[in-house]
């Protein structure tokens, strides 16, 4: 898939609400195939990315809702320019509202789980960022913002069955697996029962006739 050549810049189409810059962004997220995770073998992985300033960590990629787009066209268009990866974006995690220290400025956020397609070996930031696939409890220890990790919590509820569920569709396949179980066993005693009944009573038609040939033996004999 051919990568976009360059990033979008300025705010001139940057859209406002009560004063507020409107951003977006996405979780981009994958499954990972590991013996060691319930999840039928799969464990969930989100992709972080660098800070373009030194000292902020790591964070999820997101920027400017501009006024020609939606707001999963500019979440998608932000996670291509700064992470370099394409794929679906599902429905919202929620919203945010934070300040920036650094712009001194008040913003609302929205983000969104991206489900990842294709991750690009170029993209615009490519240069400036770097990017790490991380387990969910390694990534919120490393993401610098609050609200971001917020989010991520949002969507590992969403992807991840809690303890709970977890241990309910265990005992529901315990369950499962001792009706399967019994009925295995029941199958196999009525099996056997009916060849133990066949064998009984061919055992008793060959003895009948063991004695009935003896009989006449004997009958011919006096």
């Amino acid at each position: 898939m051919v990568a976009m050549d360059s990033a979008r810049t300025g705010r001139l189409l940057q859209r406002y609400t009560k004063g507020r810059r409107l951003v977006v962004g996405c979780i981009p997220y994958r499954f990972k195939t590991t013996s060691k995770s319930y999840l039928e073998g799969k464990e969930l992985e989100v992709l972080l990315i660098s800070a373009q300033r030194e000292g902020k960590g790591m964070l999820f990629p997101k920027g400017g809702w501009e006024n020609d787009e939606s707001m999963k066209e500019a979440a998608l268009r932000e996670t291509i320019e700064e992470a370099g990866v394409i794929g679906i974006v599902q429905n919202k995690l929620g919203k945010w509202k934070f300040k920036s220290k650094s712009h001194d400025g008040s913003y609302v956020a929205y983000m969104f789980p991206l489900l990842v397609k294709d991750q690009l070996d170029l993209w615009p930031e490519k240069e400036i960022r770097r990017r790490a696939w991380m387990g969910v409890p390694e990534a919120r220890e490393a993401c610098h913002y609050t609200w971001m990790k917020e989010a991520l919590d949002s969507l590992a509820c969403r992807l991840v069955p809690s303890t709970q569920q977890q241990q309910e569709i265990i005992e529901e396949d315990d369950e499962l697996g001792s009706k399967q179980q019994l009925n295995s066993e029941e199958d196999f005693f009525e099996t056997y029962n009916s060849e133990e009944v066949f064998f009984e009573t061919r055992n008793s038609e060959e003895i009948e006739k063991v004695d009935s040939k003896q009989e006449q033996h004997n009958s011919e004999e006096v």
